[in-house]
């Protein structure tokens, strides 16, 4: 658990004008070795991609913290499963709710129903995308699929900005909300042209969206993430060695080569899912009141 250091608003940045406050932060210095009371009892939330992978790990640790949470994706077997199995772990209310990000009207309608169930919206995480992006838009630029490309922007960036329009009206009528972007390492890495784009695409409206928010109390922030191993990876693996030809431990050697448009400058897969689902609450913490961080 993380130790009680936050990142809060700068001394001398106003609160009413923290469109001033570019970059500035003041920590609060720890003050002991006990766990953070992280002040989330209570509160709801949304998690898109919630069934699985990044998206499961950080609706298990909210829920661990007091957080009844909306898990929001397509498959709705997927979803049941999940909020079974989060329920029983964390004895919190975990709602499945099946949404395609790419429709407005079925994110209005997902949005309004978590909020009218649980009692009302605090925390979003958006986290509704495809790892890396489609295979035939990551590059070379030769081999890119347009329309495939497109719909990348149109599930992360473009759903992502669906999900905060939908959300935000509750967050401003209590005065205070949390919305939490997961971009990915791709935002400042050159290579990949789908995940590269729509995760710097996302930098830019957490900006814009915090600067328009924090009047309201609203904070909104981007986490980016390396490539993960989740549970969802020995069948994304797999799926690549099909279309490979070759061995998944050779389709993962292949992707983190040098140069290779997934890969790192390590060439290798880090982070741990429980790392990052906790990565989370620093952002979500209530006395945070501006912590813009890309």
């Amino acid at each position: 658990m993380f130790g009680k250091s936050l990142a809060t608003l700068a001394p001398d940045c106003p609160e009413e004008n923290n469109e001033w406050c570019n970059n500035k932060i003041a920590v609060t210095p720890p003050t002991g070795e006990t766990e953070m009371d992280l002040g989330l009892q209570g509160k709801h939330a949304i998690v898109t991609g919630g069934s699985r992978g990044i998206g499961k790990a950080i609706a298990r640790e909210l829920a661990r913290e007091g957080v009844d949470v909306a898990i929001v994706a397509r498959n709705k077997d997927a979803l049941e499963a999940t909020a079974r199995e989060l329920a029983a772990e964390t004895n919190r209310r975990i709602l499945p709710l099946a949404a395609d990000v790419t429709s407005k009207e079925q994110v209005d309608r997902m949005v309004a129903e978590a909020a009218q169930t649980l009692g009302g919206l605090h925390i979003l995480v958006n986290s509704g995308s495809s790892p890396g992006g489609s295979t035939t838009a990551t590059g070379p630029i030769d081999t890119v699929v347009d329309e495939d490309l497109l719909q990348d922007f149109n599930v992360k960036y473009v759903g992502a900005l669906r999900c905060s329009r939908a959300v935000i009206p509750f967050m401003k009528q209590q005065g205070w909300g949390r919305i939490i972007n997961i971009s990915g390492a791709n935002a400042r890495n050159a290579g990949n042209l789908s995940g590269g784009a729509r995760n710097a695409s996302l930098v830019h409206m957490t900006k814009t969206l915090a600067v328009q928010m924090g009047r309201h109390g609203i904070t909104v922030n981007c986490i980016h993430p390396g490539t993960t191993r989740t549970e969802r990876t020995p069948s994304l693996l797999a799926a690549r060695a099909a279309q490979l030809g070759v061995s998944p431990d050779e389709a993962e050697r292949q992707d983190f080569a040098p140069d290779s448009p997934r890969g790192n400058a390590i060439r290798r897969i880090v982070g741990h899912i429980k790392d990052l689902g906790l990565g989370v609450f620093p952002k979500v913490h209530p006395s945070e009141r501006w912590a813009w961080m890309a």
